[in-house]
């Protein structure tokens, strides 16, 4: 299987923005793992600007363009070694590679990620993307990462885009202030009344929700590809998702 697993900040980093190392050593595992049984993994990871905050000392994330942008190039550095070190430790090589918005939607851009990816995945390599928060405005960024990494699963046609999260899935309310909330398994349709379930943004450090993953969603089943949305604190579950067993909130590819 091509599969393309989508990390928030949430998963990676503790609350002070400081490198969750238990949780992102534990996910790195299962994927180096799943490379090992012959599937194919891309992955799109957020956490630097969180990591650049912790990094830095600030307080809070930040709110004005510059410190933001100083953060995301002090924190990708630290993304990228962490990522880097745990891998080499199972003898695979990993690569960068950053994106803008307009790198999909310029054809001649568009045509080489395409390439580029594919011919990691040849090589036996593992690509990891990030939005390039460092140089991206408002007029070509994504935003967030669910839709990028929607982006990359439709463009790459892959089989299916897991996003790991702070929740194991879609409820019918806010499991945290809910307890009558209900997860749902299985979704086949994309409806108004499913978009209506959606919350407001996820944590502190991230730009993300299930507004943005709801959205990604629709991108990634339109493109024929499945999408899972999983708990970000249980990387195992990756096994049972790749093995089609019950994980998160499974959306349906249409067609």
């Amino acid at each position: 299987m091509r599969v393309v697993v989508k990390v928030g900040t949430s998963t990676l980093a503790h609350p002070t923005g400081k490198l969750n190392v238990q949780r992102t050593r534990a996910m790195c595992e299962v994927l180096a793992d799943l490379k090992n049984a012959g599937h194919e993994i891309i992955l799109v990871t957020s956490g630097a600007i969180g990591m650049g905050v912790g990094k830095l000392g600030l307080a809070s994330r930040p709110e004005d363009i510059p410190t933001k942008q100083a953060a995301a190039s002090v924190g990708q550095c630290e993304l990228m070694y962490t990522y880097d070190r745990i891998f080499a430790e199972y003898s695979h090589t990993v690569a960068q590679i950053l994106v803008t918005a307009s790198d999909f939607s310029h054809g001649d851009r568009h045509d080489n990620f395409v390439n580029t990816v594919t011919r990691l995945l040849q090589l036996g390599v593992l690509p990891i993307i990030n939005e390039n928060d460092t140089i991206a405005t408002d007029e070509i960024r994504f935003g967030d990462n669910d839709t990028l990494s929607a982006h990359v699963a439709a463009y790459m046609k892959a089989d299916l885009l897991v996003i790991l999260t702070d929740i194991d899935g879609l409820y019918t309310g806010n499991p945290k202030t809910d307890s009558q909330a209900k997860k749902i398994d299985v979704v086949e349709d994309i409806t108004d009344e499913i978009l209506a379930l959606a919350g407001g943004k996820g944590s502190s450090l991230g730009t993300g929700g299930m507004v943005t993953k709801l959205h990604a969603a629709q991108i990634c089943t339109a493109a024929g590809c499945d999408m899972i949305i999983a708990d970000g604190k249980a990387p195992k579950a990756l096994y049972d998702a790749l093995d089609g067993k019950k994980v998160g909130t499974k959306f349906v590819a249409r067609g």
